[in-house]
């Protein structure tokens, strides 16, 4: 799913209209911040499951 340049422009004009321009920095913040806390419960998963089979095998 590559997005071109102005499909991106477009995406943040609506983003603008719909949210205000006050609102944007706040969202973008809580954005980053869901996508680094779903990061890192995807590596806590994988290491756990590293470790079961660790156990498992030896």
């Amino acid at each position: 799913m590559n997005l071109s340049f102005g499909e991106i422009v477009i995406i943040l004009i609506v983003a603008v209209l719909i949210f205000g321009p006050s609102k944007l920095p706040k969202l973008g913040r809580a954005a980053g911040e869901t996508l680094l806390e779903f990061k890192k419960g995807m590596k806590q998963v994988m290491e756990d499951e590293d470790q079961v089979k660790k156990k498992t095998d030896g």
